[in-house]
């Protein structure tokens, strides 16, 4: 028997890394998992998602992952360009948006829901990348949680928030952390309290737990999943 049994889960941005991570850990705790990456529905168009979550029927669980920095990299301030500004926020707070807001149609009438949006330490301290719209969106999706908590809660709807730290994990952190060169990476190791980077299955075992239906006195919160690297 797993902790899931019976659950149907929605996971974002599955194609690599953290989310495939945790669309297979759900699945292997017994929920039903439909995965959606961009090639699937395009989460920053609402329509295209309210008929997507329109079609699933059941929705327990929503883990709102899809994101990332939209093949940027750091631009001062007085260069950054609207349009890349807009693509960064768009993919990592207009999709949680629009997926929660579909998920909440199914699951307050059900009086039953888990959301788990995917953040980054980012968005609690400062990017390490200097991608300004990264870090704002990711600060958003905090700022999200809790909220959504204040709202959702009464309807038997937890949401929290997951802020990982350094996690290898696509093509695009690996070009990070090769970036650094070997002093520069035993400098960010030497940060972290573990003395490692993370994996995508650190983050999915976070998920999972404020998934599981035993955590339904957990909301609005927000775990750095990051080795000790943020202590506070």
């Amino acid at each position: 028997m797993g902790h899931l049994d019976g659950q149907a889960a929605v996971v974002t941005g599955t194609a690599q890394g953290i989310g495939r991570a945790i669309a297979d850990l759900l699945e292997s705790e017994g929920a039903t998992v439909v995965r959606v990456d961009k090639d699937g529905v395009d989460l920053r168009d609402s329509a295209a998602v309210d008929a997507f979550f329109a079609g699933l029927g059941e929705v327990h669980i929503l883990v709102n992952n899809a994101g990332g920095v939209q093949g940027q990299t750091h631009a001062p301030i007085d260069q950054v360009a609207d349009a890349d500004w807009d693509a960064v926020l768009d993919a990592n707070l207009r999709t949680a948006f629009n997926c929660t807001r579909a998920a909440a149609r199914i699951m307050k009438p059900a009086r039953y829901g888990r959301i788990v949006n995917i953040s980054s330490g980012a968005g609690r301290s400062v990017s390490l990348t200097g991608i300004q719209a990264y870090t704002t969106a990711k600060a958003g999706q905090i700022a999200f949680t809790r909220q959504m908590a204040h709202e959702l809660g009464q309807h038997g709807i937890t949401v929290n928030c997951i802020a990982p730290g350094f996690v290898l994990s696509n093509p695009t952190t690996q070009a990070q952390w090769d970036s650094y060169g070997e002093d520069g990476q035993r400098a960010l190791t030497e940060r972290i309290a573990t003395r490692r980077t993370g994996t995508p299955y650190d983050i999915a075992r976070g998920v999972l737990f404020f998934a599981a239906p035993d955590a339904g006195w957990v909301s609005g919160q927000t775990i750095s999943i990051d080795g000790g690297h943020s202590l506070f």
